[in-house]
C-alpha cells in the first residue's frame, strides 16, 4: 500500500507515531510523511491508507475531502482537548466506516461505542530501542515535563539522593526551575531536550533505573513504558492496571518513600534487577514491536471490510 503517514506537533505524538510507521516500512508498505511542524507539501489523494496520531488524521482526511481509509492511534484521552484543539469538532468524524481508531487505554476503550474502535497498547521499534551494552552514566533517569508540584516535589527529591538526568523542552525546565525549592539541583539534573527515538534509546541506556509516570488515562501504560523494557532497562512506574501485560513485575510505587525504597533495592540487588528487566524486555520485544502493532491494526481493518 502507499501510506501518508502524518508527523504531530506534540513531541511524544511524533515519537509514537514514528514507530507506528516504522511498522508498516517493515511490513514493505511504502510510507511519505506529511510533518505537521514543517507544513510539508502531499498530495493525499493518491493514498490507500492515512496514518497518524489522535486527531491529526482525521482532520487531514476532513480538510480534504477524502475517502481514504484512515488510521487513528489515540494515547490522549479522545474527549479531551490534550487529543488536539478541534476534538469537539472532529468527534463525529470517529463514526465514519473508512476511519479506525486504536485506543491505548484498555478501560476507557470499553467506554466508547465507535464502531471501528480498537484497543492497542503501546508498541516501540525494536531495532531501535534495545540494549546498546552503553556504559551507565546516571542512576536514575526522567523524561517529561515536572508540571505539578507533586512531580517537582519527587524529583527534587530523588535527585537530592541519587545521580539523576531530566530531560524535558526548554520551557518545562524553565517553568521547573521558577518554581522549584532548590534551583541550583534543577539546574545540575537538567540534561537537554530529546526529540527524536535514537537519543532517546542512548539516554535510556545510558540510565540504571527509568521512572515513570503516566498522566492520562484509566488503566494503562504511556510510550515511556515500551521505550524502557525494549531497551532492557529497569522501570519503575506508578500503579496502573495494564502492568498485568507484564505480568505485574514491574515495580511500582505509590510515594516518594516506596519508590526510593524500590530504587535502593534494585541498584543494590543485580540478580533481582537482571531478573526483571529480562523478563519484562522479552515480553516487550515479543509482544510489542512495531510489526506486531501494524499487523493488528491491519487485521481490523481487513476484519471491518
Amino acid at each position: 500500500m502507499k501510506i501518508l503517514g502524518v508527523l504531530p506537533v506534540s513531541i511524544g505524538g511524533r515519537l509514537t507515531t514514528s514507530s507506528i510507521l516504522d511498522g508498516f516500512r517493515m511490513l514493505g508498505h511504502s510510507v511519505t510523511v506529511y510533518d505537521e511542524l514543517m507544513e510539508s507539501s502531499y498530495s493525499a489523494d493518491e493514498y490507500d491508507l492515512i496514518v497518524g496520531y489522535d486527531f491529526s488524521p482525521i482532520k487531514l482526511k476532513k480538510d480534504n475531502n477524502l475517502s481514504t481509509k484512515c488510521i487513528a492511534y489515540f494515547s490522549d484521552e479522545i474527549r479531551n482537548k490534550t487529543s488536539g484543539p478541534y476534538w469537539e469538532e472532529l468527534l463525529p468524524e470517529l463514526d465514519n466506516k473508512d476511519n479506525y481508531i486504536f485506543y491505548w487505554d484498555r478501560e476507557l476503550a470499553k467506554l466508547e461505542n465507535f464502531k471501528n474502535l480498537f484497543y492497542l497498547p503501546h508498541f516501540v521499534n525494536t531495532d531501535i530501542y534495545k540494549n546498546l551494552h552503553l556504559p551507565p552514566e546516571c542512576d536514575v533517569m526522567f523524561a517529561g515535563r515536572l508540571d505539578t508540584d507533586y512531580r517537582l516535589n519527587m524529583i527534587e527529591s530523588i535527585a537530592q539522593d541519587y545521580n539523576l538526568h531530566w530531560y524535558a523542552i526548554e520551557r518545562h525546565y524553565l517553568d521547573a526551575l521558577k518554581r522549584a525549592k532548590n534551583k541550583a539541583l534543577i539546574e545540575q539534573i537538567y540534561k537537554g531536550f530529546i526529540d527524536n527515538e535514537e537519543d532517546m534509546a542512548r539516554a535510556i541506556n545510558k540510565s540504571k533505573v527509568v521512572i515513570n509516570m503516566n498522566s492520562q488515562g484509566i488503566s494503562s501504560l504511556n510510550y515511556r513504558t515500551m521505550q524502557t523494557l525494549a531497551c532492557g532497562k529497569l522501570l519503575i512506574s506508578d500503579r496502573r492496571a495494564e502492568l498485568d501485560l507484564f505480568d505485574n513485575r514491574i515495580p511500582v510505587y505509590d510515594d516518594i518513600e516506596s519508590l526510593k525504597q524500590n530504587i535502593d533495592y534494585f541498584l543494590s540487588s543485580s540478580d533481582e534487577y537482571k531478573q526483571v528487566c529480562d523478563y519484562c524486555s522479552r515480553v516487550c520485544r515479543h509482544k510489542f514491536n512495531s510489526v506486531s502493532g501494524a499487523e493488528f491494526m491491519l487485521k481490523k481493518i481487513t476484519i471491518s471490510n
